[in-house]
């Protein structure tokens, strides 16, 4: 069961519900949101004894949002990668500008094929 959550920033940190159970939650940070959110739906569907953990989750995040929360990603990097000029993408970050359909999907691939390139590593022992 995937559960679909999307996240907001708020003024004093994040919000998050589910879209469609009636859980809703706040948290300071992105890390205590998740723990927080997985917390709420397992008390929604402790009825039901199902146990939700974060592999069930689907998060919606936002660019800024996603970055904030990743920092190990160089944009530096990633922006020659997906051929988006840096300076561009860092407004994309930052908020200052707000990406088309398009460059958000442009971005997104390139972030996927990232992470389907890592899942494939292994280390020599």
């Amino acid at each position: 069961m995937k559960i679909e959550v999307i996240i907001e920033k708020t003024k004093t940190g994040y919000s998050a519900y589910a879209q469609k159970y009636p859980v809703y939650t706040v948290g300071a940070s992105l890390e205590e949101l998740k723990i927080n959110i997985i917390d709420a739906l397992n008390l929604h569907f402790e009825p039901q004894n199902k146990i939700v953990s974060d592999k069930d989750l689907k998060i919606d995040l936002d660019l800024p949002q996603f970055f904030q929360y990743y920092k190990v990603i160089n944009v530096e990097a990633l922006s020659e990668r997906i051929g988006i000029n840096q300076q561009v993408l860092l407004q994309y970050i930052n908020g200052s500008k707000k990406p088309t359909l398009t460059q958000t999907q442009r971005i997104l691939k390139g972030v996927q094929q990232v992470g389907n390139e890592l899942a494939s590593v292994r280390f020599i022992l």
